[in-house]
């Protein structure tokens, strides 16, 4: 995928940033994006710009011989069971680290799959939830993907997510560490688990909500904070979270990345950040290979 260019302004990010999040309606986007737009691209033209190109960016084929991925169902409390992908190297001497991949608020789509074989391929086995799976599974269309989203009960979706991590624990061929890694929606579900499940060895959460302050004193794994530089609705949070953090005296990094937006390191969308993304998942692996591999 391309880096951003001149089509894409700072304003036309953030405007697509509350597109995707609820705030505003695809009609609002399209029409505030047309008064933004250079180039003479329609608001319509630039929201399709913006829509993810899956095959474009894939990395990884769901048939590279050199990881086995497959569909798998465990008990969850939430919502009663829960359905992911799981992908692991094809061949491996000895038990593996478990990493648990939280996709953002569209559930399982083919860039978190794709994720999943890329941990996959870095000597881990990955799995992905898939939080719609109550309603259907992920359809196959970011903007119903979206809705359905919204329907979900989080109360139930956590705890799923939770029993997620807890069943990588004695996974088989698991080596009993645990680490999780989320992304905007999946990112604020990092931090979310860190409070929640002591069994966790390990959480990276990128550009996500933080957790209740007051909740930061639970977390014992240690973390590693992935932010974006423009991206004002998740970083105005991190000044308090930090001082608890500090406070907590919680083992942890946290990076910035100059030049970014939210959702850099997906690289379905114009929103991709080689340079920042490459860094930040070099980090991201040497940080699991680090608290998950001894």
């Amino acid at each position: 995928m391309s880096k951003q260019n001149d089509k894409f302004t700072p304003e036309v990010f953030s405007l697509f940033d509350k597109y995707v999040h609820g705030q505003i309606s695809r009609r609002d986007f399209i029409d505030h994006a047309g008064a933004l737009a250079v180039a003479g691209m329609s608001g319509a033209a630039l929201l399709e710009a913006l829509t993810p190109k899956f095959a474009e960016a894939q990395q990884v084929a769901p048939t590279d011989e050199r990881i086995k991925t497959e569909s798998i169902e465990i008990p969850a409390p939430g919502y009663g069971k829960l359905r992911g992908y799981l992908a692991k190297p094809a061949k491996a001497s000895g038990k593996l680290p478990a990493v648990l991949v939280v996709h953002e608020n569209r559930g399982l789509n083919p860039h978190i799959e794709d994720i999943a074989r890329r941990i996959a391929l870095n000597n881990f086995i990955a799995f992905a939830p898939d939080a719609l799976h109550p309603l259907g599974g992920y359809p196959g269309d970011e903007d119903k993907a979206r809705e359905l989203f919204s329907q979900l009960d989080q109360t139930k979706t956590r705890e799923d997510f939770m029993a997620a991590a807890k069943y990588l624990k004695t996974a088989p061929g698991t080596n009993g560490k645990v680490g999780v890694v989320g992304f905007c929606y999946g990112g604020g579900i990092a931090g979310v688990l860190a409070t929640k499940v002591a069994e966790l060895n390990a959480a990276v959460p990128f550009y996500g909500n933080a957790p209740p302050v007051a909740d930061v004193a639970n977390i014992r794994a240690p973390m590693l904070f992935q932010f974006a530089e423009s991206d004002e609705r998740i970083n105005a949070a991190w000044p308090a979270y930090e001082e608890a953090l500090k406070k907590a005296k919680v083992d942890y990094q946290a990076f910035i990345y100059p030049g970014t937006q939210h959702g850099f390191n997906n690289d379905t969308t114009p929103r991709y950040n080689k340079e920042a993304a490459t860094l930040a998942w070099k980090r991201t692996i040497d940080f699991f290979e680090k608290h998950l591999r001894a």
